[in-house]
């Protein structure tokens, strides 16, 4: 270690002991209890400080929020029995699952595969005939 750095962490040390002993660390919230790290190790260790920073500034990366808008439309076109709401957001899906993999420029095998309207349609038109059936 360096003679700054060693001269800095020994300032810090000192202000720290100081502290302490002026009772300024006393009644801290979560005082005496265990400390919630983060296994941070598969994280080469000269980025974990900027990892760190991101995370605790609520950051996510443009990839991981797409992801989260596609599996959010993947889920609410479960539900989804309007024809034409359900076309809106197999077309907002398609657009999403595009966009992610033009980004990542990943092989073809490895992409996010699209959802087809006439896929999905038939699934709900199928589930509806299963209803009727119910009612009759």
């Amino acid at each position: 270690m360096s003679k700054e750095l060693l001269a800095l962490q020994q300032i810090a040390e000192n202000k720290i002991r100081q502290a302490q002993r002026d009772g300024e660390l006393d009644d801290l919230p979560g005082q005496g209890k265990r400390l919630e790290l983060d296994d941070d190790s598969h994280i080469p260790s000269e980025l974990r400080m900027a990892y760190r920073i991101l995370k605790n500034a609520d950051y996510v990366s443009p990839e991981v929020q797409q992801r989260k808008e596609i599996a959010d439309i993947k889920e609410m076109l479960q539900d989804c029995q309007d024809e034409r709401t359900l076309y809106k957001q197999v077309q907002k899906l398609n657009l999403y699952i595009t966009k992610l993999n033009e980004q990542r420029r990943t092989p073809i095998h490895l992409e996010e595969e699209q959802v087809y309207y006439q896929k999905v349609l038939e699934r709900i038109r199928v589930a509806q005939m299963d209803s009727d059936k119910e009612k009759e």
